[in-house]
């Protein structure tokens, strides 16, 4: 019968109580690192609106500012997965037109409606992405920013 070598590695006490730290606060690090890249997109994605919202060749466009003003950054959420979540969307409900003119109306389209038709367009009116650039274009920048914020937390610790 063979003996097998043996080998003890002993990592340094500090590295290890940093490690413990780190565990008990990775929740707080990551909701504080999807925050930080969730702005950066956030600001990307409503630059983009403001530059296509009123563009129309044919008639003078009637922005009332709604659909940017409901444009906002959701608090950060686990799913059932155990994956964190931060949502850029559109705060609903979206005030009535005909109810702010002081008539009646069956019909009320909602803020994600209002996004959808600017963004794809329609029979008549040609899409005006907003969206799908502003999510390339801040592809690094947020990564960056989320990076950054995750050094800055583990060096605190």
């Amino acid at each position: 019968m063979t003996e097998m070598a043996k080998l003890q590695i002993l990592l340094p006490d500090k590295f290890l109580a940093q490690t413990e730290r780190l565990a008990d606060k990775t929740d707080d690090i990551i909701g504080k690192a999807l925050e930080a890249g969730g702005k950066v997109v956030l600001d990307k994605v409503r630059g983009n609106l403001r530059a296509v919202i009123g563009k129309n060749l044919k008639y003078k466009g009637r922005s009332t500012g709604e659909l940017i003003s409901s444009l906002g950054l959701s608090p950060v959420k686990i799913d059932n997965k155990g994956v964190h979540n931060a949502k850029i969307g559109f705060n609903e409900p979206r005030r009535r037109q005909a109810a702010a003119k002081g008539k009646r109306s069956y019909y009320t389209s909602t803020n994600a409606m209002v996004a959808n038709t600017i963004e794809y367009g329609r029979h008549g009116q040609p899409a005006k992405p907003f969206m799908k650039p502003a999510r390339s274009a801040s592809r690094k920048p947020c990564i960056d920013a989320m990076q950054s914020v995750l050094d800055i937390e583990v060096q605190k610790l």
